[in-house]
């Protein structure tokens, strides 16, 4: 049986790291970015994103919009989602975390793009 190639290795995201990796940062710098941005997270919404509530939530957005990136969807392209995104982000308004209507499901790509202009119109509250 003919088995088919991995992805190829390519070099760790982290500058300077001469690791090969399949994935944008090896293992040893991979804890290092999630370390650091757990680090500009508050407590409460770190445990606020651990939990049941928010896991539930979540798939309930996800079923909602049949797993389909939103953003993508107004530009009449089929992405599938892999992200849910606060519309408003939690640290601008707390009491919409857990609203279905302030939450949507987002490919990495329109969240990174969101995420992004979150953080140009709210500053670092988003």
């Amino acid at each position: 049986m003919i088995s088919m190639p991995g992805k190829p290795l390519r070099p760790c995201a982290k500058s300077g790291c001469r690791n090969l990796t399949t994935n944008g940062y090896c293992d040893e710098h991979r804890k290092d970015t999630n370390r650091e941005y757990n680090l500009t997270r508050d407590e409460r919404v770190t445990r606020f994103y651990k939990s049941r509530q928010w896991e539930m939530t979540r798939k309930l957005v996800l079923v909602r919009d049949h797993g389909l990136c939103q953003m993508c969807l107004k530009h009449r392209k089929i992405v599938p989602a892999s992200l849910v995104d606060h519309i408003i982000p939690v640290r601008v308004n707390w009491s919409l975390r857990l609203n279905k209507s302030n939450l949507q499901s987002l490919c990495v790509s329109c969240h990174n793009a969101k995420t992004a202009e979150d953080k140009r119109k709210y500053g670092n509250l988003a």
